[in-house]
């Protein structure tokens, strides 16, 4: 079912994958006013009852009941729910080798996508994806979540309008078990790209989003640990450690420090609260308008909405933005390759 893009009074929702990802946007947009799930694919029956089925890294509340099977059309193809269903946005979850193909026929027949990230371990095939996107009139959004997560959006802001003065030093720190959801893929970092990835993604997307692209980065670790130097000519010091740690036990923790001329912004997944000031003369300042709880998720899913709504022709986050983290990525995995050497970027 091919359509022409338009805005309804409802934004009608298909989410295609329910593993613990699917299941996260799908409890955030139940959450956004104007939305309504509409369908729901998985290629295991045992998913299409509205139970939940396993569990992530991080609480996103999406509860043990996601959908109620009997007012949600289930289907176990995206073909079928094309041609049976009629939907404004899908949210492609599936794994990541199959998000571009997926992805391709939603916008091919009309409807708005948002995608995982990694969106694709193949930067041309995003770029197709957006080339496709763009001639159908259609949003096609990266999930960069950390984008709109409310304590980073909020250090972002601080970083860009110099509210502490210049950024002297910067660094982040995302780590915990390797997914145990799916592991076969995850494992197989041909397929998953491994923690640099699927993992450090978010620190260097927030990187690139706060500072600009450097000109060099140095690497060391492997693609399960890394431990990336972002190099900027007369510009602060900037790294992050991303981790799959051994123990399956290891907790997820996300952290950052920013080191201002006038004070240094601190935050850490769990404190209360997550975000602190430290003065120069280390005095501690909590910010509770920057500790509001919650994820980032119901945020980049009422951003993606009132694109649609607005009919803007860009999101806030575009392929663009996630082919240029993925190349930068690239020159990290060449930096850990070749020993920690310092790489040049070339964009």
């Amino acid at each position: 079912m091919t359509r022409t893009p338009e805005v309804p009074s409802s934004i009608q929702i298909g989410v295609i994958g329910l593993g613990f990802m699917g299941r996260t946007h799908l409890a955030s947009f139940s959450r956004v006013p104007g939305c309504r799930l509409a369908a729901v694919v998985d290629r295991e029956p045992g998913r299409l009852t509205g139970e939940a089925t396993s569990a992530g890294n991080i609480d996103t509340t999406a509860g043990d009941i996601i959908f109620d099977p009997s007012e949600v059309a289930v289907f176990e193809t995206v073909e079928s729910m094309l041609e049976h269903c009629d939907f404004d946005l899908g949210v492609v979850t599936t794994p990541t080798p199959t998000h571009v193909e997926i992805a391709l026929k939603l916008v091919e027949a009309g409807r708005h996508v948002l995608v995982e990230k990694p969106v694709s371990l193949d930067l041309d095939s995003m770029s197709r994806l957006d080339r496709v996107a763009r001639d159908r009139g259609v949003i096609a959004m990266p999930a960069h979540c950390m984008r709109f997560w409310p304590a980073w959006a909020w250090m972002h802001r601080r970083i860009r309008e110099r509210t502490f003065g210049e950024v002297r030093r910067a660094s982040f720190r995302r780590t915990g078990a390797a997914p145990d959801w799916n592991p076969g893929f995850y494992q197989d970092t041909g397929r998953s790209g491994g923690a640099i990835v699927d993992l450090h993604i978010h620190d260097t997307d927030f990187v690139l989003h706060s500072f600009g692209p450097p000109t060099a980065v140095s690497s060391v670790g492997s693609r399960s640990n890394v431990r990336t130097t972002y190099h900027y000519e007369n510009g602060p010091h900037v790294e992050a450690v991303g981790a799959w740690l051994e123990s399956p036990d290891a907790p997820f923790t996300m952290e950052a420090e920013i080191e201002c001329d006038a004070g240094t912004i601190s935050f850490v997944l769990g404190r209360v609260p997550e975000i602190e000031v430290r003065s120069r003369d280390g005095v501690i300042i909590g910010h509770p308008e920057a500790s509001e709880g919650g994820s980032g998720y119901d945020a980049q899913a009422r951003a993606i909405i009132d694109t649609i709504v607005r009919r803007a022709v860009d999101p806030p986050v575009t392929l663009s933005d996630a082919i240029r983290a993925g190349r930068i990525l690239e020159f990290e995995i060449e930096s850990v390759e070749s020993g920690g050497g310092r790489t040049p970027i070339v964009l």
